[in-house]
């Protein structure tokens, strides 16, 4: 199993306050008229309904700096119906964890792994967003995912956004990853390259 969750800060900064700029232009003058009027984020008629498009586009951006989601509009995006009904979900996928994983002290895994999201994101003020992934072009659709889920953890009110997204991978493809990563690995100047992909997002970084 492979899993992010990172918390960013929704004040933009730099070249995330640019590209912000760029694709509420793009969404704008690329968006039906019913994406205009009606749409999982909200009216893209409205500033903050455009706002909440363009942090969880940044946002996989950031994440996942060898693929580009700047294309992606409202109708890529799920507004999911609640936050319990999300935990529960992820709560299932990972009862494996759950199980064999002890938490921190005498707390259960699930329970210590929420207690750290309330903490940072004040749950029950998040609307909680999913990506409805197309499998060909985002990492969802790798070779030998057996699930995955992604979700977006949003407060207007502290104008944070948390991603939280696991995909379930078979034995083969993990060690077929390995075997790659080890072969491919070296202390080269590639190292310079990496820093400079993922510079954006440190600024971002709660």
């Amino acid at each position: 199993m492979r899993g992010d969750l990172e918390a960013y800060s929704c004040k933009l900064a730099g070249l995330d306050k640019k590209l912000s700029r760029s694709l509420e232009e793009d969404v704008m003058e690329s968006s039906s008229p019913l994406e205009l009027s009606k749409s999982p984020v909200g009216p893209l008629t409205e500033a903050t309904s455009r706002k909440t498009l363009v942090y969880l586009i940044l946002t996989l951006n950031h994440i996942y700096p060898d693929y580009d989601f700047s294309l992606l509009r409202a109708h890529h995006f799920k507004k999911e119906d609640s936050v319990a009904a999300i935990e529960e979900t992820i709560d299932a996928h990972l009862l494996e964890v759950w199980e064999a994983t002890p938490g921190f002290g005498e707390e259960p895994f699930l329970d210590c792994l929420w207690s750290a999201i309330d903490e940072v994101m004040v749950l029950k003020e998040c609307d909680v967003y999913s990506y409805k992934s197309d499998l060909e072009s985002d990492p969802f659709g790798e070779k030998g995912s057996v699930w995955s889920f992604n979700y977006f953890f949003y407060n207007k009110k502290l104008k944070r956004i948390l991603y939280f997204s696991c995909r379930g991978l078979s034995k083969t493809a993990v060690e077929l990853s390995i075997t790659t990563d080890y072969k491919y690995n070296t202390d080269g100047d590639d190292d310079g390259d990496q820093d400079a992909a993922t510079s954006m997002a440190r600024t971002m970084d709660l």
